[in-house]
């Protein structure tokens, strides 16, 4: 999927990490990326995310750092505290920790990144002493590192305060959505007061479930293929099943399909549905630069290319604005038309009476 997806043109891609529930298989995006890497040319690869209380953060700015001379640069860092409460319940970890043991995590990785000696850090979880990266990273000053922001303001107070960017995970469902203007507004706020330089909108991302067809009919078809069984793992938080259901009316058995739709937790449409929902988002958050396609496996292989080939066809060159000059050309052709055949004509006719000069004067070099 990321060599097509590199073929087509798609700026970047987000590998998660992830440990149980059978449905996000990868444990370890870094492998993945390094096999993704060998396969590309020009896509960017991130992790999406790490969860940085799972692992010592010697090991993940290690880690980083190879994949980062690995790739020529084109590697991010997305970070995380981990999202299934299942992962950490296996690993003996009490969930409702994981956030500040993230944010110790960073500030760790950020400072064996920085060309600053060695570094003495001490939690109640892990330790570094004299520690020191083998290698500086490739990218200089260090690769981009990113912080998800999901519902609550702990991801941009996060982000702001280490001046780093966001990735709204949860812009597709309601409640990332009402958050979306609060969140910028605490992200700037954060990175005056730490004295980082004011944010630029074109670094954010919005990520967001999308399946495209060149109609809807078509493309809830295609998704009928295993949205039942998505559908139950990207709404396995009840109270958020609950919730949809409510407000829409809906019995508890009601089909994915008819939840999801009433969820506006993203689109399953047309390309014009498709940009409409990417407008609403940019129109909620007050302007954004990178939206993310949360790739759900509820089409078949098949069907989920085909719809990443639209959007890429479709979607991309309106928000890119990269046919906008290609249409006013065009226009200006085609209204200058009659010029133009004018011309041509009077072109053709000027050769042909040089042609019928040549013939009666009998000098062939003329």
């Amino acid at each position: 999927m990321i060599q097509r997806l590199d073929e087509l043109g798609f700026d970047e891609a987000f590998i998660g990490e992830h440990h149980s529930s059978g449905w996000e298989i990868i444990g370890s995006p870094e492998v993945f990326i390094a096999a993704a890497a060998e396969r590309t040319k020009h896509i960017r690869l991130a992790t999406g995310v790490v969860s940085l209380p799972y692992h010592h953060p010697l090991m993940v700015a290690e880690r980083l750092v190879l994949l980062d001379h690995l790739t020529r640069g084109r590697v991010t860092l997305g970070v995380g505290p981990g999202a299934l409460p299942s992962d950490a319940s296996m690993m003996g970890l009490d969930y409702s920790s994981l956030r500040e043991r993230m944010e110790e995590s960073l500030e760790a990785i950020l400072a064996l990144l920085q060309d600053e000696g060695t570094i003495d850090r001490k939690t109640d979880w892990f330790e570094l002493r004299r520690a020191q990266l083998q290698m500086l990273p490739y990218t200089r000053p260090r690769p981009e590192v990113a912080v998800t922001a999901v519902a609550s303001p702990s991801g941009p107070r996060l982000a702001g305060r280490l001046g780093l960017p966001m990735i709204a995970l949860a812009a597709g469902t309601p409640a990332g959505q009402k958050v979306l203007a609060e969140h910028w507004r605490i992200y700037e706020e954060q990175l005056a007061a730490a004295g980082h330089p004011a944010p630029d909108r074109a670094d954010w991302r919005l990520v967001s479930p999308i399946h495209v067809a060149p109609t809807r009919a078509q493309a809830e078809h295609q998704v009928s293929y295993a949205i039942e069984d998505a559908g139950g793992y990207f709404f396995r938080d009840s109270s958020v099943l609950t919730s949809v259901l409510n407000e829409a009316g809906l019995p508890p058995d009601a089909p994915k399909l008819d939840v999801f739709r009433a969820s506006g937790m993203g689109c399953i449409g047309s390309v014009e549905d498709v940009i409409e929902h990417i407008e609403r988002l940019r129109e909620l958050s007050g302007g954004f630069g990178k939206f993310l396609i949360m790739v759900q496996d509820w089409a078949d292989h098949d069907d989920t290319l085909k719809s990443l080939e639209v959007f890429a066809r479709e979607v991309m060159p309106h928000f890119q604005d990269s046919n906008r000059r290609r249409l006013e050309n065009w226009n200006t052709f085609h209204a200058g038309e009659p010029e133009f055949q004018r011309d041509l004509a009077a072109a053709g006719a000027r050769a042909r009476e040089r042609y019928e000069e040549t013939r009666r004067s009998g000098d062939g070099t003329r």
